[in-house]
């Protein structure tokens, strides 16, 4: 047996991957911050927003586990993951660029390109997300998935702080045209064609192991009734649980944009800084998150972070009453203080959990388990912003950030059983 080197061989390897992670972390603040308010340039009822706002998620529970099987099963003289990453990527860059465009002419202008942005997009998040653990030794997964999180935290920082403030820039441009309220999203598409060259320059996949070539062919449903079947349902747990927190974050998450601007009386620019909180805490915490649970574990790492999230949102319920002396400026500091908390233990379990799952694949497997983390987490996506819209309808806002704390508890309940995971389990497998 060879000595083991640790992560630091992988560190750059690892960075380069990120790059991938970073279009997805540029893309999805703007879009969930923004994609809502110009909706209700033409709908009012939130609950209706909230249901326009699982286009992604609906797609993404089928395409992601789809395409991510298909690539699993793919073979060029560029890799398996590489000839979707290079087709898809510019695709969705340009719906992406169109996005506050087709918002200015018409409600199905707006609905048609926000269909064909994520059929792309959903479809290549599958190849991107697997590029990592087909590249990475398992024991260092949490470290590299702390790394290609920080990637994706800076790009939420570049599209949330500094992108998002163009909005409010009102300027005409050579090709954009008027650039009020538009100009963030063709320069975040523009980033995401750059991160695709610097993707296919640099990266070289890893050829198969001929001992595990024959790679398992099992449909997404099936993938679901034998995990249920294993005797160990860590696995099975580790889905339960996920579901529940990205209930959680899902039900808050596309609505920020809008609290935002309707009770902290924000400027559209400004309405993206507090996601760029959680970004901030992404960029910074998403590495040492991953050494800290190579130390004590996986599982305590993330049900520590769930019950902190549980807190953070309780105190996020009460923010306007407890605040409400406060001068409108410290009132808004606080709240971004908070999300900047949020990020830190939410980066926590994102970099944690997806590793759990991948340590109980095999390399033929590994497309299949990041298609049921995927399907898990975006039929949470799917249900969470109609149930929140409908609570905001009903309570107020107010509602939407009891009912993360509730799912954030019952998550950590679930992950309480799963007893597989953990990187020292390979190294004990390695040392016999």
């Amino acid at each position: 047996m060879s000595k083991k080197k640790g992560f630091g061989p992988y560190l750059g390897l690892t960075f380069l991957i990120g790059f991938g992670f970073f279009t997805m972390g540029l893309m999805d603040p703007l879009y969930d911050t923004y994609v809502p308010i110009f909706l209700s340039r033409y709908i009012q009822k939130m609950s209706l927003i909230g249901f326009f706002m699982t286009i992604d998620n609906i797609l993404a529970i089928f395409l992601i586990p789809l395409v991510s099987a298909w690539s699993d099963r793919t073979h060029t003289s560029i890799g398996r993951r590489m000839p979707y990453i290079l087709v898809l990527l510019p695709l969705t860059a340009l719906f992406f660029g169109a996005i506050p465009y087709a918002a200015g002419m018409s409600l199905g202008a707006l609905l048609a390109t926000l269909l064909l942005l994520n059929v792309t997009k959903q479809s290549v998040r599958g190849p991107v997300v697997a590029l990592m653990p087909d590249t990475i030794p398992a024991d260092y997964r949490s470290e590299a998935n702390g790394v290609i999180n920080t990637m994706g935290g800076i790009a939420s920082i570049v599209g949330t702080i500094g992108l998002a403030r163009l909005m409010d820039l009102d300027t005409r441009l050579p090709l954009l045209g008027a650039t009020k309220d538009r100009l963030p999203f063709p320069l975040a598409g523009i980033f995401v064609v750059l991160a695709v060259i610097l993707l296919f320059a640099f990266i070289r996949e890893k050829k198969p192991d001929p001992s595990e070539a024959e790679e398992q062919k099992v449909p997404i449903l099936e993938s679901f009734r034998n995990v249920a079947a294993q005797k160990d349902k860590s696995a099975l747990y580790i889905l339960i649980a996920l579901f529940l927190w990205f209930l959680g974050y899902q039900g808050v998450l596309p609505f920020i944009g809008k609290y935002s601007v309707d009770i902290l009386k924000t400027s559209t620019g400004t309405a993206a800084l507090a996601s760029g909180m959680v970004g901030v805490a992404y960029a910074i915490f998403a590495l040492p998150s991953g050494y800290v649970a190579h130390r004590i574990g996986r599982k305590k790492t993330i049900r520590t972070s769930l019950l902190v999230i549980a807190i953070l949102t309780a105190l996020l319920f009460v923010h306007p009453w407890i605040t409400a002396s406060l001068p409108a400026s410290l009132k808004l500091w606080t709240f971004w203080a908070i999300m900047f908390l949020f990020g830190i233990f939410w980066v926590s379990i994102i970099t944690n959990s997806f590793p759990m799952l991948w340590q109980m694949a095999e390399w033929g497997t590994i497309g299949i388990y990041t298609g049921l983390y995927y399907t898990a987490s975006q039929a949470a996506a799917i249900l969470a912003p109609i149930l929140t819209g409908g609570i905001i309808d009903v309570f107020g806002y107010q509602g939407i950030f009891l009912f993360c704390a509730l799912c954030m508890l019952c998550a950590r309940f679930v992950m309480g059983k799963v007893t597989k995971g953990e990187p020292v389990e390979n190294l004990k497998t390695a040392e016999k």
